[in-house]
């Protein structure tokens, strides 16, 4: 009789020390994320100093514009002081108003929620996908088949009588969301689809760029970001008309006159100042040096974590080609349970990791919200650890 060969147990401690394995041994105390200033950010941050326009007027606003159109994809894309009104402004855009529903993942960052509320709407939380963490298309199409209905040329939810009016998908921690299939759907029910790309800046779907597979999309600089202005965000657009509307409203909607103040409607004071696109500008010039840096790292947490009991690394999908802005393993459901104690010993160790966000249903403002079964969601929750992930973490200097 042959004695069955045990399986190795799982361990905290050596999960702690593959991760530690991974990360260059000079390195005592290792952030989540730390922005990584290597280029001329110093020389653009002073040039625009010099030039005393240090406000939402200047050349480096046009000049980030641009660039953020190039790395997007798209024909167009307009500067604003953060990721969050990046996303309100998109929804208004997509005409959401009060008593609107909109749907979007119960596993993001509250800002996604939070900017439909700014618009009076209702967030209306849908699973996400074990292979991308994002929207699951066909969890969602099921979901809509069960509670939607065409009243008109509106959507509506059967069971709170409002209407549906959009779907923002979130390309979570730079992961890209399959978004063909949700494309298909969107199209089917005649939903406006706004993809929240905060924080997938350079990651690729099928080739193409994320942030320009929808009509609309929404980018943030903050300064955890793969590429920071410090405060920023910008929204990206194909449509020439879009474009305009969104930097009208977002430049308080005041008409053009040499002199003249005459504004149109209730706008909002959201253009991204120049100092701050002076330092993003620079930031965006290295944005190819900062994803190669950030790949090589995922790669060496996916070699060392590729022995180790209970545990799994979290992979780019098949079809994408991720920025890994936040690097992540997860538990097996087995070991859930040990999630806060790994969550200890790493920061006791220097290893500043954190969990995934809280769902949005579990949040006070939300739980009412209407939601269909989260199964999957919950589970990731339940087992997700985010690991250190700046750039610099694999850079040949060590910086």
């Amino acid at each position: 009789m042959t004695r069955a060969k045990l399986k190795p147990a799982f361990e905290l401690d050596r999960v702690v020390a593959a991760l530690r394995r991974a990360l260059p041994p000079e390195i005592e105390a290792a952030p989540l994320h730390q922005p990584r200033f290597a280029g001329r950010e110093w020389d653009y941050v002073k040039e625009c100093l010099d030039s005393s326009f240090v406000s939402s007027v200047g050349n480096f606003v046009t000049r980030f514009e641009r660039q953020m159109a190039e790395v997007a994809g798209t024909a167009h894309a307009v500067a604003v002081i953060n990721g969050t009104a990046a996303l309100y402004v998109c929804l208004l855009l997509a005409g959401v108003r009060g008593g609107d529903e909109v749907l979007a993942p119960a596993l993001t960052f509250v800002a996604t929620a939070n900017a439909i509320s700014y618009c009076g709407a209702v967030p209306h939380f849908v699973d996400s996908s074990p292979v991308t963490l994002g929207v699951d298309p066909e969890a969602l199409a099921a979901h809509l088949h069960d509670i939607a209905e065409r009243r008109g040329d509106a959507i509506v939810n059967r069971r709170t009588g409002r209407p549906i009016r959009a779907l923002v998908p979130m390309h979570t921690f730079g992961h890209p969301v399959d978004m063909e299939p949700l494309l298909e759907l969107a199209a089917e029910w005649g939903l406006w689809v706004i993809e929240d790309a905060t924080e997938s800046l350079g990651s690729r779907y099928k080739g193409r760029p994320t942030g320009g597979w929808s009509r609309l999309g929404a980018f943030s600089f903050n300064g955890n970001k793969i590429v920071t202005t410090g405060g920023g965000g910008a929204i990206t657009t194909d449509d020439a008309a879009l474009a305009q509307a969104a930097k009208h409203l977002t430049t308080t909607a005041k008409l053009p006159h040499p002199w003249a103040f005459v504004h149109d409607r209730v706008g909002f004071n959201y253009r991204m100042p120049n100092l701050n696109a002076a330092l993003g500008c620079a930031q965006l010039e290295q944005l190819g040096d900062f994803l190669a840096m950030k790949r090589k790292l995922a790669e060496r947490y996916r070699r060392a974590l590729a022995g180790v009991p209970g545990v799994d690394f979290v992979a780019e999908p098949p079809f994408a080609r991720s920025n890994y802005w936040l690097n992540a393993l997860l538990l097996d459901e087995a070991h859930a349970g040990e999630r806060e104690s790994l969550l200890r010993r790493c920061n006791e160790a220097g290893l500043m990791c954190r969990p995934a966000w809280t769902l949005m249903h579990r949040l006070p403002m939300y739980r009412d919200c209407p939601r269909m079964d989260l199964p999957a969601a919950e589970s990731i929750e339940r087992r997700l650890v985010n690991l250190p992930s700046g750039a610099g973490l694999a850079a040949d200097d060590g910086g």
